[in-house]
């Protein structure tokens, strides 16, 4: 790809810093008295904003917790356009989760966050538009690494598989009870994933 960044403006910047501050007062007062108990009303008092300007943002409580999410997936798509455009997808894509998962593990109140949507029902009954949202940044990501006109195809199931394997890695790392040492973690899940597709192929042929 080729080309100047786009610079952001002025309204563009206000906007995202007002986006990241709402975010930012929700999620402290959903893990401080609970995610039901929590208003929008309060949100926005917390967020210095009008609740009207909070809808503007968000349609609903749920979308609040959606864009911390979204974040990840932002913050592993960057990861990813900085790996080198020769090193295969697969390597690019799993280096760059190592780096995003440790980053994101390192950030306040992650773990607490991701308790906070397993115990409450209707964040954990949204938990799979996080991942569907996750594939769909990763096979951007990924197809802007292809040539221009490239069949979309393989980078769309390569998002698919690794959103899959995100999944498991954190079902996984909830089952350990969030191991420390978490980008160790992650490769060693992949590495099965990887040894797990190379012997579906082989079943596949016989």
């Amino acid at each position: 790809m080729t080309g100047e960044p786009a610079i952001e403006g002025l309204r563009q910047r206000k906007r995202r810093e007002t986006r990241a501050r709402i975010v930012d007062a929700a999620l402290k007062l959903f893990l401080a008295r609970g995610y039901d108990a929590t208003t929008v009303d309060e949100i926005a008092a917390a967020a210095v904003v009008s609740k009207r300007s909070f809808f503007d943002y968000f349609p609903s409580k749920e979308e609040v917790v959606l864009a911390w999410q979204d974040a990840f997936g932002e913050a592993l798509a960057a990861a990813l356009a900085a790996r080198p455009a020769d090193e295969p997808a697969p390597k690019a894509i799993e280096a760059a989760l190592v780096e995003t998962v440790g980053h994101a593990a390192a950030q306040a109140d992650a773990f607490a966050v991701d308790a906070l949507i397993q115990t409450t029902p209707a964040l954990k009954a949204r938990e799979h538009l996080k991942y569907v949202r996750l594939e769909d940044t990763l096979a951007a990501a990924l197809l802007a690494r292809e040539p221009p006109g490239a069949d979309p195809f393989p980078s769309r199931l390569l998002a698919m598989l690794v959103s899959g394997g995100m999944r498991l890695t954190a079902e996984r790392g909830r089952a350990a009870g969030q191991p420390a040492a978490l980008g160790t973690f992650v490769q060693a899940v992949f590495a099965e994933v990887w040894t797990q597709l190379g012997r579906f192929a082989e079943a596949a042929r016989r």
